[in-house]
């Protein structure tokens, strides 16, 4: 374990010999459901097979939700192990953000949902959509309220049941999709540990490459609607792989040059586990091996914004992250949107 980077290392931890004030994560959670759909239970389903997935994806099983599983059941257990985990209890929470695309109902909000359940009066709750890069997005935005002072501590989750958009018929979709929950909770830090950069963009004229055009105020849920399936999740996988390549490199660069470091600084990459064959291809451009990436997408499949926290946690859990290591996060998603976040591990 190394010691607290050098302020001249990485970027400024000091202004007239006061600590700066970084938002850092006090502790993590995650949930799967319980129920596993393998690729052979897939193949019994449509024209496809355990080869013919796992060679395109990666991917060899995801769980799904219940029938009486909504996305706030999910994540309320990765929350409330979150909230255990940094000793930090509900009812001091300043804020509580939700990531999802599948959210309980569209309002109220499932962050006010997560709010009652946990018994957290105090918090701010709001759900914030960015699809696949929710969580990001939501790490990134709940830590400059904490930076600001706006907030002490927050919870931020990234949670979805996109088994309730799937076509199990459509086998270009139903294969990649898998539902889960992650959550961080957010403190202030002095320590020089926690969140040193973070970039958010967005490609909106990419927006009808991964979408469900139904549900809206632009086409309202109507039985005609539902008989052309358009309440299910459209995705055209080339052009989000071609999107995704293109995009995410470059991010990563520029946050950890953000961050004041380089990339031989980075110890660790998260990725969005939307596609191993996406993950090989970032690595290659950033000249970097699969050793320095996390890769759970063959036990969970595509989570959405419950990607990342899933990985992250199983990271830590698995003891590949450790205390001052350097750690960048980095997501993309319908939108098409993408984030990126630069920090050091620890508390």
């Amino acid at each position: 374990m190394r010691s607290p980077p050098a302020a001249a290392e990485l970027s400024p931890m000091a202004v007239h010999g006061v600590a700066q004030t970084r938002a850092a994560v006090l502790g993590l959670g995650a949930y799967a459901p319980p129920k596993v759909l393998t690729n052979d239970d897939l193949a019994r389903l449509v024209d496809t097979s355990d080869e013919w997935i796992t060679t395109r994806t990666g991917i060899k099983r995801r769980h799904v939700a219940g029938p009486d599983q909504a996305t706030s059941d999910l994540a309320v257990i990765a929350a409330q192990q979150a909230l255990d985990a940094a000793a930090v209890r509900a009812q001091d929470l300043d804020l509580i953000l939700v990531g999802t695309a599948t959210p309980d109902m569209l309002f109220p909000a499932t962050a006010c949902l997560l709010q009652e359940r946990l018994g957290a009066p105090q918090a701010g709750a709001f759900d914030l959509l960015a699809a696949c890069s929710s969580f990001v997005y939501g790490l990134i935005s709940a830590g400059q309220m904490l930076t600001s002072g706006l907030a002490r501590t927050a919870l931020v989750v990234g949670a979805e049941t996109l088994s309730r958009l799937v076509d199990w018929k459509d086998r270009t979709t139903c294969v990649l999709i898998g539902d889960g929950a992650g959550a961080a909770v957010l403190g202030a830090s002095d320590t020089g540990r926690g969140i040193y950069a973070g970039m958010v963009g967005a490609d909106g004229s990419a927006g009808n490459v991964l979408k469900v055009p139904a549900g809206g105020s632009r086409m309202p849920m109507t039985r005609e609607a539902i008989d052309r399936k358009l309440h299910r999740g459209y995705m055209d996988g080339q052009a989000v792989f071609k999107l995704a390549v293109r995009t995410v490199p470059g991010l990563i660069r520029e946050t950890v040059a953000r961050a004041g470091w380089t990339m031989e600084h980075v110890d660790l990459i998260v990725p969005h586990q939307a596609n191993l064959r996406i993950i090989e291809a970032m690595a290659s451009q950033l000249h970097l091996p699969m050793e320095k990436f996390v890769v759970n997408i063959q036990e969970y499949g595509n989570t959405s914004a419950a990607s990342v926290p899933l990985a992250l946690f199983e990271a830590v859990q698995g003891g590949r992250i450790h205390d001052d290591d350097r750690i960048v996060l980095a997501a993309f998603g319908g939108g098409f949107t993408y984030a990126a976040c630069a920090l050091v591990w620890g508390k």
